[in-house]
């Protein structure tokens, strides 16, 4: 018989090795996480200091979490980052005494490998302190002073802001979640409420425990007393009975929109600010977070605009600043909401009467028009409408925008993509290029709109033959999904938090920034990316889904200072 079998024996054998080095090389990158979550979770509890990869948090994460993370990083590096190389960096912060503070592990390394290359090389300690060093040996010092929080309502929105105060609980001050204010809707309501709180059958059951006292009125979640109070009247409540002080109450019922009847929450005793989780009617202060929170000052009535308009605006603004938005339509498909009848029923609004779970339904949205309240500049430039479809939660926002001067499809992309990587807008701007997602992807989601980059389309005015948007053109199509429910709370909490005192700072620093500038997250940084050189090497995903470099025309990195406190995503979609 021939003598054939070496060749496959030995290829079977190669196979076989690598299948176990593999093996053992996951295992090692196993190891090196579960040894970084015990550091990480020092840093938060003992200093105040919150850990991430690009903005995402390590915080609760699992070593396979971790891990994800250390890949996503080559969606800026252009390679993963070395978990060893990260352990490395959280043991000399476990070192340093730190004050609060958010720190970036991947910018540190991307410093250390970039200074290491000059002379004299300089250490990965030496380049870690030499970053941090308005919060080394400040431990126990600086952070927000603690701020009472009320809930009035607790619905939908209501329960996923307390999910996300519960989360952001801990012993360094801040907005601090004391009392829900609730209509009693029955004998047993503080133990469906708790249910509530304990269930979602969108975005799973709460993380962690929930113990009811029934004689007190409380809900404990997570160490954190939530005092339960019933009340038909926000003027009657007296919140200083149960030690709460200078609240600020977030009323997130929908009952009432517009000042004058939002005063009247600052008619019960221990109340001090109110914010409004809904688009505020007359000359109330609308806030889009991370777009014109900077612009609240003393108001004591905010509201925090709408799951839409917090969608689309941080995109928008960043269109806006680099080319010109000159008009434009926006069309949002949005998930149903309470409002609307699951069967035909009478309702004022025109086509909700119609059974919600049955139809697809036209209706009008203020979300276009409500922009123009956080970027006055693009008032009267815009149009919109909405289509109701039968799903539970996450909603697109098509955005058919003509611009002021011309971009490629590519240039738009990268533009974006880094924005939602490495400019003030990160928390706000999210990017995907993926043939296969989904709405249900993006349940979850904690930024405000994720940009659907495959879906992107560029055209030239008049281009209407059908062969597509690759080239330059002024007429732009852009796909922002948006967890109507879960992302816009992220954002309330945020605009929550910068009234309760702000947050620690986002280190390190980038390297360009506005000059004088110390703003935390307004836009106006990104003009500093309509000057400042390219990245030639920034990867932009083409259609096919294989990456390749930019050209030297591809939008430049926008940089600017964020806080990214307890900002953590989903992982998927990336």
């Amino acid at each position: 018989m021939p003598s054939t079998s070496i060749a496959p024996t030995e290829s079977l054998d190669d196979g076989a090795a690598r299948y176990d080095a593999r093996q053992a090389a996951w295992a090692e990158r196993i190891a090196l996480a579960e040894s970084m979550i015990p550091v990480i979770g020092r840093l938060w509890r003992r200093d105040g200091v919150v850990v991430s990869i690009h903005g995402r948090s390590l915080l609760d994460r699992s070593p396979v979490g971790v891990l994800k993370l250390h890949r996503f990083a080559r969606q800026l590096d252009e390679h993963e980052l070395d978990p060893a190389e990260t352990l490395g960096v959280l043991q000399v912060l476990d070192g340093l005494e730190l004050g609060p503070a958010s720190i970036d592990l991947a910018r540190l390394s991307s410093r250390h490998r970039a200074v290491s290359g000059g002379q004299p090389a300089r250490s990965l300690a030496e380049v870690v302190r030499t970053e941090l060093a308005e919060v080394v040996g400040g431990r126990g010092e600086g952070g927000p002073a603690p701020r009472d929080v009320v809930l009035y309502g607790f619905g939908r929105i209501g329960r996923l802001v307390a999910r996300l105060l519960i989360e952001h609980a801990g012993e360094r001050g801040g907005a601090r979640l004391r009392a829900v204010v609730v209509r009693r809707g029955s004998a047993d309501d503080l133990v469906k409420r708790a249910s509530l709180l304990r269930r979602d059958s969108i975005h799973g059951p709460f993380a962690g425990t929930i113990v009811v006292d029934e004689g007190a009125d409380t809900i404990v979640a997570n160490g954190t007393t939530i005092q339960v109070i019933y009340s038909d009247d926000p003027a009657t409540v007296d919140y200083e009975r149960y030690g709460i002080r200078d609240a600020i109450v977030v009323d997130n019922t929908g009952r009432w929109r517009d000042e004058p009847s939002l005063r009247r929450h600052l008619e019960a005793r221990g109340a001090s600010r109110v914010l409004l989780t809904a688009p505020g009617k007359g000359a109330m202060p609308n806030v889009v977070f991370g777009v014109n929170h900077e612009t609240v000052g003393d108001a004591v009535v905010v509201a925090a605009a709408s799951c839409t308009t917090n969608a689309i605006t941080p995109v928008l603004a960043a269109l806006d600043d680099r080319w010109g938005v000159e008009s434009g339509h926006i069309e949002t498909v949005h998930a149903v909401t309470n409002d609307q009848n699951l069967t035909d029923n009478f309702h004022p609004g025109d086509r909700r009467g119609r059974s919600a779970s049955l139809n697809m339904v036209l209706t009008e949205t203020g979300a276009a028009k409500a922009v123009a309240k956080a970027l006055p500049q693009l008032a009267g430039r815009l149009t919109g409408s909405a289509i109701r479809v039968p799903t539970a939660d996450v909603s697109v926002a098509v955005l058919n925008l003509r611009l002021r001067t011309p971009v490629a499809r590519d240039e738009l992309n990268a533009h974006l993509r880094r924005a939602s990587l490495d400019s003030p807008l990160r928390r706000q701007i999210d990017y995907v290029e993926s043939p296969e997602v989904a709405s249900t992807d993006f349940v979850g989601s904690r930024h405000a709109g994720v940009v659907d980059g495959l879906a992107t389309v560029v055209s030239r005015d008049g281009d209407d033959d059908g062969s597509g948007g690759d080239g330059s053109g002024r007429r732009v199509v852009l796909y922002v999904w948006y967890d109507n429910e879960f992302g816009y709370s992220c954002q309330v909490v945020r605009l929550l938090e910068h009234l309760a005192g702000g947050t620690p700072p986002s280190l390190p620093r980038p390297a360009r920034t506005r000059s004088g500038s110390t703003d935390e997250a307004a836009p106006a940084v990104l003009a500093a990316s309509r000057t400042a050189s390219p990245s030639p090497a920034d990867p932009v995903r083409t259609g096919s889904g294989k990456e390749r470099s930019a050209s030297p025309s591809a939008a430049a990195p926008l940089t600017g200072p964020t806080g990214d406190l307890l900002d953590s995503t989903l992982e998927a979609t990336r």
